[in-house]
């Protein structure tokens, strides 16, 4: 018996590229068929802009006959008000020559003749710069906020540690509060907490926690398991487990914990001054406004030198062994230095002399001029470029489309790049940002932020490839990054401003130079990461350093990458809206009049929502892009 073989008909492979670039022309059809069609301008009298408004008047009246305030929100209020006047009379008390004495010698037993030397100087240096009372009172209130954040965030970070089901739970919530940008915090607190230092002390205290949550919950669940294991088998309790074991062992890394929370804290209380917060951020919220970059400069270099000093600090703690003893010099030196400023206080005026401080003002302001005329061809033409280019296109087609449209791209692309659940999110934020009102500016916003995000990306992988590449170079650039990361956001702001004036672009150049580093970090350690074995079988088989960066490198370093550009679009989104104060305007503009025009608060109050909404939107996408798997994986699963 003999069998015939039946031939079946191969399978009509379609490109991989047809589906996207069918959607893609689906998408620019509907765009030509119906621009200029639902493109939800914005009302500055919507009615849910004036119900908030409404609302704020009725708390404001309500606030001390509501039972939500009067036994619960005040006393809160009350108490951080107490806690913020103990640090700020203490401080006061010591005057400069005691402030001055204790913290050098304090940063002298942490880190050493070089760090006690330098903290003397530091805080000499916010009385030359006629700073004093406003350092004084910035760092009451940092100090404030980190030791709240530390009260709360390092319990629940070693409760994390210990518990998968706990980090399960509180990594979604720590997702979002980082996204948010910190404008964001600020409205529903100067509603609830009314303004001034105890509202400005509790929204800094909600930004900086997630990084002492988070970093406590690395070093506990990063203490080795055998250590532990020899614990119980001693019989050691669980409490005993925790403060002989696991916390001795997590000491460096909390030690960090520590030191990312007084970073943050420093970056969020200038921008508290917008719901009268006291300190530095009042000094430079008035150059803003008054586009002077010689008011804000020596309030952004006192800024620049407390994270500095502090950072140093805290990272010479980190890195000392747990049992290595302090010398007896320098005991007796930090106990001499100590003992000499107190003892000068009642000798010498608390309060910085004035006739000791310099005021350059006018230099600055007469120096930014200069610039201005003398660079005004190039940073015209910059601006003017990128403006033509880039804003006004994209800015036109988004605004343009009609909602629906730009919502259905978003979902194609999302889903395209993230899979289903991150596109479903994406959309779902795009609805809400309609419904609230605010779509017209969102869409400005967004403009700015994919501008920024571009830039940025091309910057941070060009000097992230480049540092991979050549450890010389990598030497050289990474304490210029170390230095950037420790500045807080506001100060960027001074170079944009003195550049480029008060403009869209402004904002760009800004929070370009302020997510830049990061984004720079993680594409360097990505491509560092891969494998020596990989690069040296590919150089084996006669690859050319390009093709060993494209087809090797980059690839392998995927997650490293996207992570980057996640990290560089939250960054971006929250110095973008920091923004609106020079120019930007849209959302951000919205925030910053909401605050200070009090019949504009529930605008304000919205666009912060949407802020929000907006970051979710776009952390969603990359991070989706990041943990989904690869359609290979997917066809082999």
């Amino acid at each position: 018996m003999s069998t015939t073989a039946v031939s079946t008909p191969s399978r009509l492979r379609v490109p991989k590229w047809a589906a996207p670039a069918g959607v893609a022309v689906l998408l620019v059809v509907a765009y030509v068929v119906f621009r200029g069609t639902a493109t939800l301008p914005h009302d500055k009298e919507a009615p849910q802009f004036l119900a908030v408004t409404d609302l704020r008047e009725w708390i404001d009246d309500h606030r001390n006959d509501n039972p939500l305030f009067l036994y619960f929100l005040n006393y809160i209020r009350l108490f951080v008000g107490w806690l913020y006047g103990l640090f700020q009379s203490v401080l006061y008390a010591l005057g400069w020559p005691g402030i001055t004495g204790v913290m050098g010698a304090l940063a002298w037993l942490a880190g050493g003749w070089r760090i006690g030397l330098a903290a003397v100087a530091g805080v000499s240096a916010f009385g030359l710069l006629g700073l004093w009372q406003s350092s004084v009172d910035t760092l009451a209130l940092v100090a404030v906020s980190v030791l709240m954040s530390l009260a709360i965030g390092i319990p629940l970070g070693v409760w994390a540690g210990l518990s998968a089901r706990v980090r399960r739970v509180i990594t979604p919530v720590l997702d979002v509060m980082q996204i948010m940008p910190t404008f964001a915090y600020l409205a529903p607190l100067a509603l609830f907490f009314h303004i001034g230092a105890p509202a400005g002390a509790i929204a800094t205290m909600i930004y900086s926690i997630p990084p002492a949550i988070r970093i406590t919950a690395l070093a506990i669940s990063g203490v080795s398991p055998t250590a532990v294991e020899a614990s119980s088998s001693l019989g050691a309790t669980g409490r005993q487990t925790l403060f002989k074991v696991y916390l001795p062992l997590a000491r460096s890394t909390m030690a960090l914990a520590v030191n990312q929370t007084i970073m943050m804290a420093l970056s969020m209380v200038v921008i508290a001054n917008l719901i009268s917060a006291p300190g530095l951020g009042g000094d430079i919220i008035r150059g803003l406004s008054r586009a002077q970059v010689g008011i804000m400069l020596p309030a952004g270099v006192a800024i620049v030198i407390m994270a500095v000093l502090l950072d140093r600090t805290m990272m010479a703690i980190a890195h000392r062994e747990p049992h290595a003893r302090l010398s007896r010099v320098d005991l007796a030196a930090a106990g001499v230095l100590a003992v000499a400023g107190l003892a000068l206080i009642p000798v010498l005026p608390r309060t910085w002399p004035d006739s000791l401080t310099v005021n350059f003002v006018a230099e600055v302001n007469d120096a930014v001029r200069w610039a201005e005329t003398s660079w005004y061809g190039v940073t015209t033409f910059i601006k003017d470029l990128t403006t033509s280019v880039l804003l006004n296109p994209l800015e036109t087609l988004l605004t343009s489309a009609p909602w629906w449209l730009v919502a259905l791209a978003v979902l194609a692309v999302a889903w395209r790049v993230s899979g289903v659940r991150p596109a479903l999110t994406a959309l779902a934020c795009l609805l809400a940002i309609a419904l609230l009102g605010v779509w017209e500016h969102t869409m400005q916003t967004l403009t700015t932020v994919v501008v920024a995000v571009f830039v940025t990306l091309v910057a941070g992988l060009l000097l992230g490839v480049a540092a991979a590449r050549s450890p010389r170079y990598s030497a050289v650039q990474r304490p210029i990054l170390d230095a950037a990361q420790t500045m807080p956001a506001f100060v960027y702001l001074l170079p944009a401003l003195a550049l480029f004036e008060t403009t869209r672009f402004t904002a760009i150049f800004a929070s370009v130079i302020y997510a830049v580093p990061p984004v720079v970090r993680l594409v360097e350690d990505g491509i560092k990461g891969v494998p020596a074995t990989v690069v040296e079988a590919a150089t084996s088989a006669g690859s050319t350093p390009g093709q060993l960066l494209w087809k090797v490198q980059l690839p392998m370093a995927r997650r490293a990458i996207l992570l980057a550009a996640n990290q560089g679009i939250v960054m971006t989104l929250a110095m973008v809206v920091v923004g609106g104060l020079v120019g930007a305007g849209a959302l951000g503009y919205d925030v910053v009049v909401g605050f200070s025009q009090r019949p504009d608060f529930g605008m304000g109050f919205v666009a912060g929502i949407a802020t929000v909404l907006l970051g979710v939107m776009l952390d969603r996408i990359t991070q989706g892009a990041d943990r989904r798997p690869s359609p290979r994986r997917r066809k082999s699963t």
